[in-house]
């Protein structure tokens, strides 16, 4: 009984709980409710506060939109469609290009493994030593050529010098009158090309102080006796080891006095060179006053032999009825 009774106090302390319980339990379900509200709330607000950020940056971009030139930028977006399409076109065109280089490649890859370009690289490799060798030599070719140019240079000058020395010498003692004091020559240089570089000689004469180009302004005895002379004056500058000198006709045009300068001037070469065993000096005339000028002369100079004979060439009628030249040798004496 006592158990029983236990039971009943318990089941009805059970049943004063259970109301309790249950709004307990109803007051949890109240605050779950008021939880899932309170965050609905906060994502409603994060939500509003995008959509105001949002609306400010559509309001932004209305305003950009509104301030910016719509035909410029159509001009500008069909430029950029225009050069997206060159650029479409170019880019073919490079990869044919590409195609085309590598078709090529591959044909030189197969060309470089025949036998004429076999060993290729050593080829050109001995081809560029002997190219840059012929380079060394022609640099130095240059500078022997410039060298030489400069020496003969020099040299020309001091020939010109030395023909003139003489021409002078020769002038003065030859020519009788006094009208021109002196000739020589001159050389103008008419190319600056090294390959055709060439000489314009010309003969002058000194009239007082004025010096004047003898071509044109002078007599033929002149002439002939300028031309004289400038031959002396090369022979005995240039032919020291040639012995032989040949004068034909070197009396034309010239008077009795300018005849007997030229026997003066050919004795004393004939005696400043009679020490040389080859020279012999050759004149063919018709002048005998001239070959008697120099017989005279000649006999005033000692230190060399006079001539034993000269030869007299004539034109004469032979048995046969034709003509033929005959050489006579006469005595030096008997001049």
């Amino acid at each position: 009984n006592n158990l029983s009774e236990d039971i009943k106090e318990y089941q009805d302390q059970i049943d004063q709980i259970n109301p309790k319980l249950k709004k307990l339990q109803d007051k949890v379900d109240d605050q779950d409710a008021v939880r899932k509200n309170i965050e609905k709330n906060i994502e409603v607000l994060e939500l509003m506060r995008e959509r105001e950020k949002v609306n400010r940056e559509v309001e932004m971009l209305q305003q950009e939109c509104e301030e910016l030139d719509i035909d410029s930028i159509k001009q500008e977006h069909a430029k950029a469609v225009s050069n997206i399409r060159q650029y479409e076109s170019e880019k073919t065109r490079r990869e044919g290009m590409e195609d085309s280089y590598k078709s090529r490649r591959r044909d030189l890859e197969r060309k470089l493994k025949t036998s004429e370009y076999k060993d290729i690289d050593e080829r050109h490799r001995v081809k560029m030593i002997e190219t840059e060798t012929s380079d060394l030599a022609v640099s130095d070719l240059d500078l022997y050529y410039s060298a030489l140019d400069k020496a003969l240079l020099r040299y020309h000058g001091i020939k010109i010098q030395e023909i003139n020395k003489i021409i002078k010498e020769l002038w003065t003692l030859t020519y009788r009158g006094e009208d021109i004091a002196n000739i020589r020559l001159t050389s103008d240089q008419e190319s600056n090309s090294r390959s055709t570089r060439s000489y314009n000689y010309r003969v002058v004469m000194t009239k007082g102080t004025t010096e004047l180009d003898m071509r044109g302004r002078c007599s033929a005895g002149q002439r002939v006796l300028a031309s004289i002379v400038i031959r002396l004056a090369l022979a005995e500058t240039f032919c020291l080891n040639c012995g032989v000198m040949a004068l034909d006709e070197p009396t034309t045009n010239l008077d009795f006095a300018n005849k007997r300068g030229l026997a003066i001037a050919l004795a004393q070469i004939i005696a400043h060179r009679a020490a040389q065993d080859n020279f012999q000096l050759v004149i063919i005339t018709h002048d005998e006053e001239f070959v008697s000028m120099m017989k005279n002369e000649l006999s005033t100079h000692t230190g060399f032999d006079m001539p034993e004979r000269y030869f007299q060439v004539s034109r004469e009628e032979g048995n046969d009825g034709s003509y033929y030249s005959k050489i006579h040798s006469i005595d030096w004496d008997d001049l």
